[in-house]
């Protein structure tokens, strides 16, 4: 019977990852362990972090991006720029209160996600490549702070 339960789980897994997800939730909380699919639910748990950092990552390099083009055009400043800046600001700390441990990798995150930001940034503005500093010029604390702009 239990074989059979955990067999009818795993084809669920690979049909309907929605039904699955239900399923299961419901077999933890009925304490049916006999009826969880242990081997996707030990992946769907990694891969569940791997997400958050993953989101985090891609909103810090959008952040940064907008930050740098906010300080070196500033002609241009729009708007659209500004909330795109709020939103990805508000979209992280939400991120980051649910999953506080992702703080500690902030700063190498910023790092990483600025020669990315650099790039696009002169893509988007049809400013020169060196225009943008090789090193990020704001820290993470100037990054995540809800209303600071560069001047």
């Amino acid at each position: 019977m239990a074989t059979e339960l955990k067999t009818r789980a795993g084809e669920l897994y690979e049909q309907d990852f929605v039904r699955w997800t239900e399923d299961q939730a419901a077999a933890l909380r009925a304490g049916r362990l006999d009826a969880l699919d242990l081997e996707h639910l030990a992946e769907e748990t990694d891969s569940s972090g791997g997400r958050d950092r993953r989101e985090l990552d891609s909103r810090l390099e959008v952040l940064v991006m907008h930050l740098l083009k906010w300080r070196y055009q500033p002609r241009k400043r729009t708007g659209s720029w500004e909330s795109t800046i709020r939103t990805q600001r508000r979209e992280i700390a939400k991120l980051l209160g649910q999953s506080p441990s992702l703080r500690r990798e902030v700063d190498a995150m910023i790092a990483d996600a600025h020669a990315t930001a650099r790039r696009n940034a002169a893509a988007e503005t049809a400013l020169p490549l060196d225009t943008f500093p090789e090193a990020c010029p704001f820290t993470a604390e100037r990054v995540l702070e809800d209303e600071w702009l560069p001047g």
